[in-house]
């Protein structure tokens, strides 16, 4: 049990000087990381928006709007087999389709069309 108790105490003493070296290696890399940034041009990215709409055509394609892509696509008489083509255009699998709808997205500017 003593040994325990050694340990516990020697662990206990030596916490103090294991919070001071993480502060101070925190403190040098938040300093360089302020130097980095010192020497960079802040030029921040247009904020972007996605926007999505569906595109239903009859039969087994549906193609989406030029500047969009697939992001999924849906099946009339219950086809749950499909496949794009082109990131742009859906194409329902099975053999007898009504009609296939194609989810199309695009990102945009925000305040832009």
């Amino acid at each position: 049990m003593k040994p325990i108790c050694r340990l516990l105490i020697s662990i206990l003493l030596l916490q103090p000087s294991v919070g001071n070296t993480e502060c101070s290696l925190d403190s040098i890399v938040d300093e360089r990381i302020d130097e980095a940034l010192q020497d960079l041009e802040l030029n921040p990215s247009p904020r972007l928006r996605m926007s999505c709409a569906s595109i239903t055509s009859s039969g087994r394609l549906a193609s989406c709007p030029a500047g969009n892509i697939v992001t999924g696509c849906a099946c009339g008489y219950a086809c749950g087999s499909w496949d794009v083509r082109g990131e742009t255009t859906c194409h329902c699998q099975c053999s007898v389709v009504d009609w296939t709808t194609a989810r199309c997205c695009r990102l945009t500017q925000e305040g832009s069309g």
